[in-house]
Parts: structure tokens; C-alpha cells; sequence
């Protein structure tokens, strides 16, 4: 998935744009210069492609203000990682000596630019004015207003006519797409390295690097998977907070990709805040997720420390808890054969079907052995049980009525699925619909 930045000067209309193009309202909209401080990043669709749009505080290049200066590095991370990036400048104001800067510093970079003017509120022919933003060099003036909308899709044709490297995304179809997720030292480009039997990708604890993350493509057992080896998730008292927002931005990016998470956790470390903020987003969009534990080789073990660590990662991962452990060694390749196992085993779970017979019988089963509940003399009614997708399963659940459907009875018929079918190192969706709603 490639990656759009949004620049410009503060009060520009940045983040009333990224609102515009994403749908909805993220970014925080504001006539005081400065109100978008970090970068918010969210998915945007155009013309059934996806990329990742990234809204950016604004840029004040030649300014000594604290918070000023912490946006504009915001915004050099934000420059450096993106794949195209999108200069908003202001035809009320004309074009001015702080966006001249911001060109200057955009020409530098390298990187693609699309030329927004926004604030052309009006319907017609483009205003005079317009043409004075070709001084700034950098290209045509795409005439923008992102209050009402207008010029948005030509914006947006731009932006993917500046895109490359499309087709390579075409060539991973037939591999199973792995990101391996994590802290920094958690060994993730070690474990890449020892699969592929060479040192394909450079490993070391440097944060902050800007490049994209490092796929590999490896033959395993006669299998064809690619790798995708993804920047550290670090604590934030260990390193600046732009790089840790860059580097989970990267990590998010990688899965998306994915046909499959393994989540690599530092035996000595144990489970962090960070793992569990990637972990939930893999959960969160569906993928199947492995846990792997690195570096037990170096663990001083007795007869029950596996168990042990294990109960204790039940208990951090609560929230997937379907998802597999397994105790491996980057360094010396222990268990990594079980670790492509569980590979295989979680995507084929994340992409199963179930036939709505069988769903039936067990939805049956489940209400007469715990009855649906019930609200001031109504009953739930659950009428049928069927699975619409998969990656990952998704049942559509039909009723009489969907607010006497209590979340912890939600809860029960899923835990009823996965006794009754397994669905192991795969999150499910329940949707529940009144009957005759989309049936």
C-alpha cells in the first residue's frame, strides 16, 4: 500500500481536506494555525485502489517556536516515508514566502509532488489567481475546494498518476504475504535472514529508518511466502515519539498486506504496551496472527518455564486469545519449522468457510442449551446462522430484534463457533441483523 503525505504552511486547509478525501472527520479543523500537531494517518479509497493518506502539522520552516519546529520535523518524517506527497497552499492568501520555503524543501526531497490550491470555492473557470502558484515550480496548480469537494477527483487522479510500482504488487499473488511485527532487537530481520539462509536484510537497532518495509521472497518446504520485515515498535521512553509514530504507521501499512502476522515477542522482554497496540490492529483488520517468542535459546529454562510463560502470554493476549504460541530461536532456527506449520494452519483457518447447514444445527444446539435473554416480557429470537466472507470468517447472525441481543450473549455464540468448528489463530465477526434487514 502506498503512502500520501498532506503539507503545507499552517491554515491551509490541510486537515479539512484529509477529512474530505478519508469521509469522515479525524483530523481536529481549527481557523488557529497549529492545531494539527502529530500526524493522523487513515486509509483512502479512490476508484476502487486503496492507499494510506497521512494528515501533517503545518509547516513553518524558518520559525525558533518549540511546537512549531517538533510539527515541521513531523512533517520532514512524513515527507521522507511518503510515496507522493500533496503541497496545500491557500489562494486566498496568494502565494507567499513560507510556501516558497516549503516548495524549496519538497524539490529537495525528491519525491513526487501534486500541487494543491485550495479555498476555490467557487463553480467555473479556475480564478486568475491560480496561476501565480506556477512560480512555485512545481508543476499545474490543481484548483481545490475541500469545504464543498470540487476538484478532489482530479487531485486524486494526480496523485495516482505520480504513483510507480503498482505491478509489483500483482507478483505476491500466488505467495503467502507474512509481516513480522514487533519491538526493535526483538529479532524480526534475524528470523528473516535465517529463513532465507543469507543475510538479505541488514540487522541492527538504528531506529528511525525511512525506507519502506523489506519484503523478502523465500521457498519453505516447497512453498512460496514473502516476508515482510517491518520497522520496530519501540517504548516511548527509549526513543523520540515521531520516530515510534513512524515506525507503527509502517508496521500498520505492512499489515494491511498481509496474509498473516507473526508477532514477534523478546523472550528476556516479555509482552509491552507496544506489542500490544500492533497486535490489536492485526486483530482489528481480520488477519491471522501467530505469537512467536525469540531468543529462548538464551532463557535459563527448568521443567516448567514454557508453561509458565505461556499462561503469562495467555493472560497479555487476552484479546486475541486465539491466537497460537510458539517458542522459537532466530539465532540457532529451533522451531521454525513449527512456526511455518502454524503459518500455513492460521492462513487456511483465516480464509475457511463453513456451510450454512452446519451453522444451523449448531446454532440450535447453542439456544437450547443456554436460552437468548430476554427484556421486560420480549424474548430474543435467533432465526438462522449463515457466513457471507472470509479473511476473516464473518457470520451474519438473523433475530426478531437486535437490541435484546446482549453483547455477552454475542460473545457466547461465538465462542460456540470456534468450539464447534476451531477457526485457531483467526479472529471471527459476528454481524447481527434484524430479519428482513439486507437478508
Amino acid at each position: 500500500m502506498k503512502l500520501v503525505a498532506i503539507v503545507g504552511r499552517p491554515n491551509v486547509g490541510k486537515s479539512t481536506l484529509f477529512n474530505k478525501l478519508i469521509g469522515k472527520r479525524m483530523s481536529i479543523v481549527d481557523d488557529t494555525p497549529g492545531v494539527t500537531r502529530d500526524r493522523i494517518y487513515s486509509k483512502c479509497e479512490w476508484l476502487n485502489r486503496e492507499f494510506m493518506l497521512v494528515d501533517t502539522g503545518g509547516i513553518e520552516p524558518e520559525s525558533g517556536d518549540v511546537i512549531l519546529s517538533q510539527m515541521r520535523e513531523q512533517a520532514q518524517l512524513a515527507i521522507e516515508s511518503a510515496d507522493v506527497i500533496i503541497f496545500v497552499a491557500d489562494i486566498r492568501t496568494g502565494m507567499t514566502a513560507a510556501d516558497q520555503n516549503v516548495a524549496q524543501m519538497l524539490r529537495k526531497s525528491g519525491k513526487p509532488v501534486v500541487l494543491c490550491v485550495n479555498k476555490c470555492d467557487g463553480l467555473g473557470k479556475n480564478p486568475p489567481e491560480l496561476y501565480e502558484f506556477y512560480n512555485l515550480g512545481l508543476g499545474d496548480p490543481i484548483a481545490v475546494s475541500s469545504v464543498h469537494g470540487h476538484g478532489t477527483g482530479d487531485l486524486l487522479d494526480a496523485v495516482f498518476e505520480n504513483m510507480s510500482g503498482n505491478a509489483e504488487e500483482e507478483t505476491e499473488d500466488d505467495a503467502v504475504k507474512v509481516a513480522i511485527i514487533g519491538k526493535p532487537n526483538a529479532g524480526k530481520s534475524s528470523l528473516v535472514n535465517k529463513i532465507a539462509g543469507e543475510n538479505r536484510v541488514i540487522v541492527s537497532d538504528i531506529a528511525g529508518t525511512t525506507r519502506d518495509a523489506v519484503d523478502t521472497s523465500v521457498t519453505y518446504n516447497e512453498k512460496k511466502y514473502l516476508l515482510i520485515d517491518t520497522a520496530g515498535i519501540r517504548r516511548k521512553s527509549k526513543v523520540n515519539d515521531n520516530v515510534e509514530k513512524y515506525s507503527v504507521l509502517r508496521a500498520y501499512m505492512a499489515i494491511d498486506r498481509a496474509d498473516v502476522c507473526v508477532i514477534m515477542i523478546d523472550a528476556g522482554e516479555g509482552f509491552t504496551e507496544q506489542d500490544s497496540k500492533i497486535a490489536g490492529y492485526a486483530h482489528e483488520q481480520g488477519k491471522a496472527s501467530v505469537v512467536a517468542v525469540n531468543k529462548w535459546d538464551a532463557i535459563e529454562k527448568d521443567g516448567k518455564t514454557m508453561q509458565e510463560f505461556t499462561k503469562k502470554l495467555e493472560v497479555d493476549f487476552s484479546f486475541m486469545s486465539y491466537a497460537p504460541f510458539v517458542f522459537i530461536s532466530a539465532k540457532t532456527g529451533q522451531r521454525i519449522d513449527k512456526l511455518f506449520d502454524l503459518i500455513d494452519y492460521t492462513v487456511e483457518q483465516n480464509a475457511r468457510r463453513i456451510s450454512t447447514g452446519r451453522l444451523n444445527e449448531l446454532l440450535s444446539y447453542a439456544t437450547a442449551r443456554v436460552q437468548p435473554p430476554s427484556d421486560k416480557g420480549k424474548r430474543l429470537k435467533v432465526y438462522y446462522l449463515t457466513q457471507p466472507s472470509v479473511k476473516p470468517p464473518t457470520f451474519v447472525c438473523f433475530c426478531n430484534r437486535k437490541d435484546l441481543f446482549h453483547f455477552s450473549y454475542q460473545r457466547y455464540i461465538e465462542n460456540q463457533i470456534r468450539e464447534a468448528f476451531g477457526l485457531d489463530g483467526t479472529p471471527i465477526r459476528l454481524i447481527i441483523r434484524e430479519r428482513g434487514e439486507n437478508e
